[in-house]
């Protein structure tokens, strides 16, 4: 299994205690996740915990996929941790790290993620998965820039 890497970094200018809690709040994916994705939460979870599961439908390049991630790791102010144990990766783990910069806060994302299969996958990421997925995140921070800058 070949696995990649998507690394973020994004300084926003308020301090963690307000950064936070937009991001542990499920029902904001849906804000910061590009339209072309038509993503939209099956149910919000509520509050983030480990064990936690959000389920949500999106289609991409057209296709309809339901997607179920676990939070495996929650720690207020600190950094949580969603996999995805059913949707279109073989491998996917995103670890949300908030460190406190002053009055503001930086948020790094880092994502392990691999497709399935094999040689097809691996041809798939060269041309167009690693690309759309440095769309969707560059969305993603325009997205929080504008509102939470």
């Amino acid at each position: 299994m070949t696995a990649y890497a998507l690394e973020r970094e994004q300084r926003i200018p308020r301090p963690l205690p307000e950064v936070f809690p937009f991001f542990a709040r499920a029902g904001n994916l849906e804000l910061i996740t590009p339209p072309w994705l038509n993503f939209r939460l099956d149910r919000e979870p509520g509050e983030l915990h480990p064990g936690a599961r959000i389920t949500y439908r999106l289609k991409v390049h057209g296709v309809p996929m339901r997607w179920v991630s676990l939070i495996e790791a929650f720690e207020p102010e600190r950094r949580f941790v969603d996999r995805q144990i059913s949707g279109p990766y073989r491998l996917w783990r995103h670890q949300h790290d908030f460190l406190p910069d002053g009055d503001s806060t930086i948020v790094r994302d880092h994502v392990r993620y691999a497709l399935p299969l094999g040689l097809v996958g691996s041809l798939a990421h060269a041309a167009f998965v690693r690309r759309d997925l440095e769309r969707i995140f560059s969305f993603r921070q325009q997205t929080v820039a504008r509102l939470l800058g």
